[in-house]
């Protein structure tokens, strides 16, 4: 199996690390196909690639928080390809313009925590549920969703943020499920979390002058780290949570 031969789809392609590992895995012989919000029409960086690599690159629209938007999507991806490598999802929610993470026990509020668990838990089991007849060939492939550190129960030391830790918590708890099932029915796909550390998007954004010098990476960094944990994954890896440096995160 040559690069050439393989496709991808990034889902959250509009966002730092989506659009970054979008073309870095162009740059690495990979079709793609990158999903978000829209049909990503008002992403200039991606239009570009696209126009670049026309044979190489589709965009299309997926709303993980829409069963049907997802099926919809996989439906035009399997009348393509009967077959993907790699299913990455970036699509994440930390907070939006009426969601800030919760500070203290007062701050809880049931719309959020749905919302939460919609995009960072329910989103990602679902994206399972319609990627696996693709992903179950003869050859590797792996479904990997980007996961957090503070998602872990033992190393929450911090407390607060109820609905992004939970939500992440859930979300790790199905990626190893997920795995035992994987490993019957489609034994070829390794199933993970990755968490990318804390890189300069709009995800972190509020949050970065929080984080020391030196720690807080670019999305095209912090793509490559993650591209070098795929590529580095064995069958033994399946449901765990890994971070950027290939080291396992505790559930």
């Amino acid at each position: 199996m040559t690069k050439t031969d393989n496709h991808a789809l990034i889902i959250g392609a509009g966002g730092g690390i989506g659009g970054a590992m979008t073309r870095l895995l162009l740059e690495n012989g990979y079709a793609v196909f990158a999903a978000g919000r829209g049909g990503l029409k008002g992403n200039p960086e991606l239009l570009a690639l696209r126009a670049a690599e026309p044979r190489k690159l589709s965009l299309l629209a997926m709303d993980i928080t829409a069963q049907d938007s997802i099926e919809a999507g996989f439906r035009l991806i399997g009348a393509q390809t009967g077959r993907l490598h790699l299913v990455f999802n970036c699509a994440g929610l930390l907070h939006d313009r009426d969601l800030r993470p919760e500070k203290r026990l007062e701050d809880a509020a049931l719309d959020n925590l749905l919302k939460s668990f919609a995009v960072n838990a329910a989103g990602p089991l679902l994206i399972a549920r319609y990627a696996l007849p693709l992903l179950k060939h003869d050859q590797p492939s792996v479904l990997a969703s980007v996961s957090a550190r503070v998602g872990s129960i033992t190393d929450n030391r911090l407390g607060g943020w109820y609905a992004y830790r939970a939500s992440k918590a859930a979300q790790n708890m199905m990626t190893k499920t997920l795995s035992i099932e994987l490993a019957r029915r489609s034994p070829n796909t390794i199933c993970v979390g990755l968490h990318p550390g804390t890189v300069d998007t709009r995800l972190s954004k509020p949050f970065q002058s929080n984080v020391s010098p030196g720690q807080l990476k670019t999305a095209a960094e912090s793509a490559g780290h993650l591209y070098r944990v795929i590529n580095r994954l064995k069958p033994a890896d399946s449901g765990k949570v890994l971070a950027w440096d290939g080291s396992e995160i505790p559930p």
